[in-house]
């Protein structure tokens, strides 16, 4: 029997389980899941995932999980979790993901909030975090499933599930396309983090306009590294490589992904703005360290790269003599640098959570990527906008995926309406919370410009504008931004609202090995150079260099390393103070 006449012909019907179900019949063989164990690689194929999952259903459905229930997840990238996913939404079961930074405070309201009974977590670490809230009050948690079985203790083990029950083939086509697949936690820059309810339709229709924006591989790979509680990686990681029957390597340590990389030579791969700095710093480095002759090759390389990506953004087919130019500088000189961090065969390259600092993204495309920079949040299914490879400009998020409608409203927020936004935040009675207007656009609380080419171009969050004390609103994202175009600054925050000048908060690059004197001096050409670019209201008055780099761990940025501004005001406090005092 063919695909087209097994699935629904309207792709809005589509559930995930159907989907897995294709893979295991038109793909039986084709690799779906590979992890590292003891040095060598243990991949599942298509056949295998789906058997497994309908094993572990069998399993959890003998716990008690049913139909709508939520069953929460805090066990990083491992095929415990991938599997498990799967496994939930073949029941009909809602899996919730959890980031493994999170606070135990907010652990307490996600399960108190979720209403759900169950709980799987990793080890002995996770366990001590969930342990307590099986006998707090007013907590609805009842079990914990343990992944690894020495750190169980009294609680089930991941692999007593197996055989538990007989697995049944029946529960998934009860399956809805608009019933809820998983509900995401923002990680919440302020607040309590709220919960997305996502439905299969949300995110079919999602990946449906996604694939149709790039052509990959058949059956590509994807390196998965990032949270899954992120939506970022449950689209990318899980639905995307489902709806593709592509290859999904975890990647359980984030910061191993470019030993993996360099390994694994990926055809694609995305990665925060973050992680597209650290990379491009390692890569100055090893440049650095080139003989003089050698750098001036490179250079002359990359400059005509970037004239062969100039090119593209206009969307002018390149001359024969730019196109054999650039043919032999990425041949001769480009590619032999790429394949040192396995990233020679890449054919995509996509970026998005925050905006792309512009040196990063003038960088990479002096090696001919066109870091396709998307924008979206949690509630727009993870991607809202997207640049792609036949329509790009370098520094926007890119123009609509098919079937979304975007407005700018008259204070600059932009407003986003169709089938691949959520329906609701999930209240704590189980009911769905409409955040949408009369006419169902949802205000995103962030502010940008539509140029005349229809690219988005993002400015701030609305809620993050400072106003000065003399009327004037700057963008902190444009003055830290700006700040860490300069290779010493490695993380910044810009403070200001209701003061008559912008002071800064400064983490610097130590990678380099600069010492104490030549940082001082480099981190203050780095705001001179920036106050020259930035008018008055935004330049930088004042700041302070820190000896600490933020992290999720220590609270300064979210689990998507979006700066917790209210946080580092907190904890800063008297230093912010300090810079405002004559």
């Amino acid at each position: 029997m063919t695909t087209i006449l097994r699935l629904p012909r309207d792709p809005a019907e589509l559930t995930l389980p159907a989907l897995l179900l294709r893979n295991a019949e038109d793909h039986a063989d084709l690799p779906a899941l590979s992890w590292r164990t003891g040095g060598h690689w243990t991949t599942l194929t298509w056949g295998e995932v789906r058997r497994e999952a309908a094993v572990l259903a069998a399993g959890y459905a003998a716990l008690g999980v049913g139909r709508g229930d939520h069953v929460l997840m805090m066990m990083g990238n491992h095929p415990e979790h991938w599997l498990s996913d799967l496994a939930l939404t073949h029941l009909g079961a809602v899996p919730v993901s959890v980031y493994g930074t999170a606070a135990p405070r907010q652990i307490a309201h996600i399960a108190r909030h979720s209403r759900a009974r169950l709980a799987i977590v990793q080890g002995e670490r996770e366990r001590a975090l969930w342990e307590p809230l099986l006998a707090a009050e007013d907590m609805p948690l009842e079990r914990l499933v343990v992944a690894e079985p020495a750190q169980a203790g009294p609680h089930r083990t991941y692999d007593s599930l197996k055989g538990a029950a007989d697995p049944d083939d029946k529960a998934w086509r009860e399956t809805r396309s608009t019933d809820p697949l998983t509900v995401v936690y923002t990680s919440g820059t302020t607040g309590d983090p709220k919960g997305v309810r996502i439905t299969h339709r949300n995110v079919v229709l999602d990946a449906l306009a996604l694939d149709r924006l790039v052509e990959l591989p058949d059956h590509v790979e994807h390196l998965c590294y990032l949270p899954f509680a992120h939506i970022a990686e449950r689209m990318l990681g899980i639905y995307l490589p489902v709806f593709r029957a592509s290859h999904v390597y975890l990647c359980p340590d984030p910061t191993a992904v470019g030993a993996l990389a360099r390994e694994l030579r990926p055809a694609q791969f995305f990665g925060v703005p973050r992680v597209w700095e650290k990379l491009a710093s390692a890569v100055r480095a090893a440049l650095a360290a080139l003989p003089e002759e050698g750098r001036r090759e490179v250079e002359a390389a990359m400059d005509t790269a970037r004239v062969h990506v100039d090119c593209r953004e206009r969307g002018e087919e390149p001359s024969a003599e730019l196109a054999a130019a650039y043919r032999t500088a990425k041949e001769q000189v480009l590619d032999p640098i790429l394949a040192l961090a396995g990233f020679d065969r890449l054919v995509w390259t996509a970026s998005a959570s925050a905006p792309m600092p512009p040196d990063v993204v003038a960088f990479w495309a002096g090696f001919g990527f066109a870091i396709m920079d998307a924008w979206g949040l949690t509630e727009t299914i993870g991607v809202a906008t997207t640049n792609s490879p036949a329509a790009f400009r370098l520094g926007s998020v890119g123009r609509p995926i098919d079937g979304l409608e975007l407005r700018i409203a008259d204070d600059g927020e932009i407003l986003v309406r169709g089938a691949t936004v959520f329906d609701g935040y999930l209240r704590a009675d189980g009911s769905v919370e409409d955040a949408r207007d009369a006419d169902g656009w949802f205000a995103t609380g962030d502010i940008g410009r539509l140029d005349e080419d229809g690219f988005l171009w993002l400015t701030d969050r609305k809620k993050e504008m400072i106003v000065t004390s003399t009327g004037k609103n700057v963008s902190p994202a444009l003055v830290e931004n700006t700040l860490k175009e300069h290779p010493l600054v490695e993380q910044a925050y810009v403070h200001g609202d209701g003061r008559s000048y912008l002071v800064a908060l400064l983490v610097p690059d130590t990678s380099a090995g600069a010492g104490p004197a030549e940082l001082r001096e480099g981190i203050a050409r780095a705001v001179e150079q920036a106050n020259g670019r930035l008018s008055r209201p935004e330049q930088i008055k004042r700041y302070r260099v820190l000896d600490e780099e933020w992290s999720p761990e220590t609270g300064e940025l979210t689990p998507s390393l979006k700066l917790r501004r209210r946080a580092i005001r907190e904890r800063y406090a008297r230093v912010l103070d300090d810079l405002y005092t004559p």
